[in-house]
């Protein structure tokens, strides 16, 4: 059964990061999830959240000039892509986008709309808009994978 979209107002950078947390919690061992939102929004921020609820006590730099960041993490691998400054979805053949999706990992994809149509299908949207006070955090579950994990928030 899939769900209904799912709607969180978050106040400041903590909330967003303790949202991605628990958001990190309900990952089994994959997921795709696709952020969305404009410059500043918080998609990186939500990415540290759900990296640091999976344990990771280092830095998380957004991948904007590296375009991907890899994070090993015990049983669990985590990329985190930034596809900002993709000026053609081609370029992704060229750092084998094919063969982060051939593993099970949880993928972080900001600006997916410059890797289409390489990028694998998402389990997950999640849009991050500005809203006074904070951010509103909408979910989309795509797949029963995406819609497991949202039903644990």
């Amino acid at each position: 059964m899939m769900l209904s979209p799912i709607k969180k107002n978050v106040s400041n950078e903590d909330a967003m990061q303790a949202l991605a947390a628990a958001v990190a919690k309900a990952i089994k061992t994959r997921a795709i999830i696709y952020l969305y939102g404009d410059l500043g929004a918080g998609k990186t921020t939500f990415a540290r959240g759900l990296l640091r609820g999976l344990g990771y006590e280092g830095k998380v730099k957004s991948p904007t000039y590296t375009l991907v960041e890899p994070y090993e993490l015990g049983n669990k691998t985590v990329f985190h892509f930034d596809l900002y400054r993709v000026n053609s979805a081609d370029e992704l053949i060229h750092i084998g986008i094919d063969d982060y999706f051939a593993r099970p990992a949880i993928c972080l994809i900001e600006w997916p709309d410059k890797g289409k149509p390489f990028l694998a299908q998402a389990d997950i949207e999640c849009h991050i808009e500005f809203c006074d006070p904070g951010r509103e955090v909408n979910f989309i579950a795509l797949t029963q994978l995406g819609s497991d994990i949202l039903q644990q928030l």
